[in-house]
């Protein structure tokens, strides 16, 4: 595989050449009545990815693609979006990439780009692996997907361009938000930490944080559009302000949002412990629009298994935190990412793991076992332990886990609880004749949508409506709310959902193409073009 110097100097390996008529361009580009290009995005991961994808959506339809119709199998461009945390991301895409091959074969035209975090880590392995991808694109350089597009299509070759540090920061991109109701905000960008199990730092970098002003004048402008909720994102959002120098940022920050007409409900995923201060527990308790909700990854029980996983806190320190969080919040969900299985990890180890899930009361957990990640430190530590003693641990695990929080649901059994109405929360919601939302706390309410005298409301709450219901039935993963609700409050959020409109926030955009209906272009005879 060659490389070839892009406009920028910067080196990057480009795929084999595709054999001729591979771009002789799609049906819908043909002739004189042309209509845009289509395009699909299939994201894995976490919510950084689901709002990068919302930033790639974004991109694309500003470059003149549109997306394509629920149930079109065949788009003339599909992204995938890859997270890298975890081994089954790699199987997966793989996989999709191998079903994708026999609908391209027969569809002359169609496109496949490759990013986010798997793309960082594999780089020009998946155009050796998977020879029909068009682009690979990493975590730092998402603007430039038009341009490669374009580019490959041009000139008849895969194009991988993977930069080591983000140029842009990529809430500078226009974003074509999913939700009319509730939106994601990134505060900073990569991560400082060096856990040894993780390998996010190795492909989001190290930290970079926004400005504050940056980050309210987005949140604004998505409550101007009628959103109600935002989620402010990073991979450790209480470090936010280490660049700038204020430990104390995201304190004011959450203090700063509660001062935003019209902003209803405040989040934020996820803290580290070692940066948890009482500040942040002051704004939380202080400031009425911050949700008393909180996310607060474990890992382990185990202080010796801390300490192999380099995360710099015990477990008294966590079990410190939670008890401050609930003395200032009597109400708080916490909820917690635990790994099974951590090399070394022994019985009695996980057995101090059990303890403090016991201890804390966690409304609910994220359970994973141990992946070993090729790169990370852990991936090469002794005493990696067989599957058979992860697979037990972890079904344990889930039993403890799904005990409490069936516990703590149920002492919510008679309370009246304000919901934010969702779409795709309920998978069940159409037989059961229920709507689904979350409550303030973050916790999954399904409830029923007639009144005492039998009316069906279900024609008039909307997606971005406030319901408040009483909780019948409790469950580990949900809370069931059988009776008429006690109120429904419509919504700007509401009305947009009503009316089909998708938030958009605008960004900038630095010499990306319009697309629109794409000339056919010859692939020219030989070599490459000059960039």
């Amino acid at each position: 595989m060659g490389r070839r110097a892009n406009a920028a100097g910067r080196t990057m390996p480009v795929g084999h050449a595709p054999g001729p008529g591979r771009y002789p361009g799609s049906p819908r580009g043909r002739g004189t009545n042309r209509v845009a290009r289509t395009y699909n995005v299939v994201t894995y991961g976490c919510q950084m990815n689901v709002h990068d994808s919302e930033r790639i959506s974004g991109l694309l339809e500003q470059a003149g693609y549109e997306r394509a119709p629920a149930g079109d199998d065949t788009p003339d461009i599909v992204v995938f979006n890859t997270c890298a945390v975890r081994e089954n991301a790699d199987n997966r895409l793989y996989g999709n990439l191998g079903r994708l091959r026999p609908v391209k074969d027969k569809h002359p035209g169609m496109q496949i780009a490759v990013g986010g975090c798997l793309a960082q880590k594999d780089r020009g392995d998946i155009v050796r692996k998977a020879p029909w991808v068009d682009v690979v694109f990493g975590t730092h350089n998402i603007g430039a997907l038009p341009v490669l597009l374009e580019r490959a299509r041009h000139n008849a070759a895969a194009e991988v361009e993977i930069l080591e540090s983000l140029d842009v920061f990529p809430s500078t991109l226009p974003t074509r938000r999913e939700s009319t109701y509730a939106g994601w905000v990134s505060i900073s960008v990569g991560c400082n930490n060096t856990c040894t199990f993780c390998i996010v730092p190795a492909l989001r970098g190290k930290e970079k944080d926004r400005r504050p002003g940056d980050i309210l004048s987005e949140v604004r402008a998505l409550v101007d559009e009628g959103v109600l909720e935002v989620t402010l994102l990073g991979q450790n959002v209480n470090s936010y302000g280490v660049e700038f120098g204020d430990r104390y940022a995201f304190g004011k920050l959450l203090r700063a949002c509660g001062d935003i007409d019209g902003l209803e409900r405040v989040r934020f995923t996820s803290p580290h412990p070692k940066d948890f201060t009482d500040d942040v527990i002051a704004a939380m308790a202080e400031t009425p629009n911050v949700c008393h909700s909180l996310h607060m990854p474990l890992q382990s029980g185990s202080d010796d298994v801390l300490r192999a996983m380099r995360r710099s806190y015990r477990s008294e320190r966590y079990l410190g935190i939670i008890e401050k969080v609930r003395a200032a919040m009597p109400d708080a969900a916490i909820t917690t990412d635990i790994i099974v299985g951590f090399p070394g990890e022994t019985e009695a180890d996980f057995q101090r793991t059990l303890d403090v899930v016991r201890e804390a009361r966690f409304s609910s957990a994220f359970t994973f076992q141990y992946s070993k990640r090729p790169g990370t430190p852990a991936a090469t530590m002794d005493d990696q332990l067989p599957k058979q003693v992860v697979q037990e641990r972890y079904e344990r695990l889930v039993a403890c886990v799904e005990e409490i929080t069936w516990a703590e649901n149920k002492r919510l059994v008679g309370e009246t609880v304000e919901v934010l109405v969702a779409v795709g929360e309920g998978r069940k919601d159409e037989r059961t004749g229920r709507m689904s939302g979350r409550a303030r706390d973050g916790r999954l309410v399904h409830f029923a949508t007639e009144t005492a005298d039998g009316e069906s409301l279900a024609g008039q709450i909307r997606p971005g409506d406030i319901v408040n219901t009483t909780i019948t039935y409790a469950a580990p993963h949900h809370l069931n709310a059988d009776g008429a609700p006690v109120a429904h409050r419509r919504t700007r959020a509401g009305d947009a959902a009503e009316a089909g409109r998708s938030p958009r926030t605008p960004g900038v955009l630095l010499g990306l193409p319009t697309i629109g209906a794409p000339p056919v272009v010859a692939a020219p005879a030989a070599g490459c073009a000059t960039h």
